[in-house]
């Protein structure tokens, strides 16, 4: 029996899931990479952050299905990218190399400070599991000090929480923020005024949700007055000191929690043994044809966020979105499946939505736009039918069911690790 090809897959997000789905492992060898050894929904990441959910409510682990029946020739391998050797066709990770016949890139993105890397020190981002458990515990914890300090200054300080963003990741967080202040702080926390919580969203162009259309952007914009969020467009943030955000227009806030939700930027990778001058592009993309191929290397394909095209119709590329991941890891598996490259890739745009809070989510779907409840009952479904295993839509179904009839939530605890012990060289 002739030896299988040996697929590799870097990154186990949507299009490296998607990649791993509908992959032939009849006909392939098939690993899969990551520093994770779960694949997880970052839609909801913000939710885990606001304590609406568990880690484990959005996380899959990838063990659960690898070497199990469509699964069976699946590998996991837990680990750090440091290189790809082009030349000797292997993957070097932190913990071993692996070879690969066929290699699908699909490590996504990470945070955009645009040049002021400073900033990943001082503020609070939203691109993993352990990021939003860290803004939860520092949210709890300003709270739950709060609570007991006698001087308002400093109260009013510790409750003072600044987005950086106002696309759909800044106006979810903002809005959970919101309902913390509106429905949850004068229940749980009676020592403490809503008014002395401050909620602000910085956007730098002149309407929420620029992506979307106008009615979404002024829904968007309608929801959080309503959860007093304070909204400032059309101006950016020029500088953070860890204590001080400054404005463009020179307004100072006093805050030491920023949560920055303003960017992304393509994972940077270290490609050895070729040319790479004409390998990476805007945003350090991964430059590709119109069948996701990286330009000039042979066998290697560059999926979902990392990767980009452009043409007369998408000067710019496609967005980073999750559902350009999703259909290019189903194009490009069967692509490979079939030694097939005579079609090009074709993005089915099925519109983009965002929450606000209970009742207020926004959805434009073609030429279709939902709001309020609707568009809210539309978002959830969504998500919902979007998450991995029965016993994550089940867990996330029952949470949200509780949260609105009761407004509770049994998440809303401190967990911090205990000091490792020191390891012996």
């Amino acid at each position: 029996m002739a030896q299988k090809e040996k697929i590799v897959i870097l990154g186990g997000g949507f299009a490296g899931l998607n990649v791993l789905k509908e992959i032939d492992n009849k006909k392939f060898e098939v690993h899969i990479v990551d520093r994770n050894n779960y694949h997880c929904f970052p839609p909801l990441f913000y939710q885990v952050a606001s304590s609406g959910l568990e880690p484990t409510d959005i996380a899959f682990p990838f063990r659960q299905r690898a070497g199990k029946g469509k699964f069976c020739d699946t590998r996991f391998h837990l680990g750090e990218i440091k290189e790809i050797d082009y030349s000797r066709r292997i993957v070097i990770t932190d913990h071993e190399e692996i070879r690969f016949d066929h290699l699908v890139i699909a490590l996504g993105t990470t945070n955009n400070f645009f040049a002021d890397n400073s900033l990943a020190n001082k503020v609070y981002t939203l691109k993993s599991i352990g990021e939003s458990l860290r803004l939860r515990n520092e949210i709890i914890s300003r709270c739950e000090r709060a609570a007991i300090e006698k001087n308002p200054a400093k109260r009013q300080e510790m409750l003072t929480f600044v987005v950086i963003g106002g696309g759909p990741a800044g106006v979810e967080v903002a809005g959970a923020l919101g309902e913390l202040k509106r429905y949850i702080l004068r229940r749980e926390y009676p020592e403490i005024s809503p008014s002395e919580m401050t909620i602000r969203i910085i956007e730098g162009s002149p309407r929420l949700l620029a992506s979307m259309s106008e009615k979404s952007s002024k829904d968007a914009l309608d929801g959080l007055n309503k959860l007093l969020v304070d909204v400032t467009l059309g101006h950016v943030m020029k500088s953070y000191d860890g204590n001080n955000v400054e404005l463009d227009d020179g307004t100072c806030i006093k805050s030491s929690l920023v949560v920055w939700t303003a960017g992304v930027k393509a994972v940077r990778i270290n490609i050895t043994g070729c040319d790479t001058s004409s390998i990476f592009g805007h945003g350090g993309r991964i430059i590709t044809d119109s069948c996701c191929r990286v330009v000039g290397l042979d066998r290697i394909y560059a999926v979902g966020d990392i990767g980009i095209h452009t043409d007369k119709a998408i000067p710019r590329g496609l967005p980073q979105l999750a559902q350009v991941a999703i259909q290019q890891g189903k194009y490009i598996s069967h692509c490979i499946n079939h030694n097939n490259w005579s079609r090009p890739f074709s993005y089915n745009d099925r519109g983009s939505m965002a929450t606000v809070g209970r009742n207020k989510a926004v959805a434009d779907i073609g030429r279709m736009h939902f709001g309020g409840w609707i568009g809210w009952m539309t978002w959830m479904f969504v998500h919902l039918v979007s998450l991995m295993g029965m016993r994550s839509k089940m867990s996330v179904l029952l949470n949200w069911t509780w949260s609105y009839f009761t407004y509770n939530s049994a998440l809303r605890i401190l967990l911090r690790a205990p000091r490792q012990p020191e390891a012996e060289n």
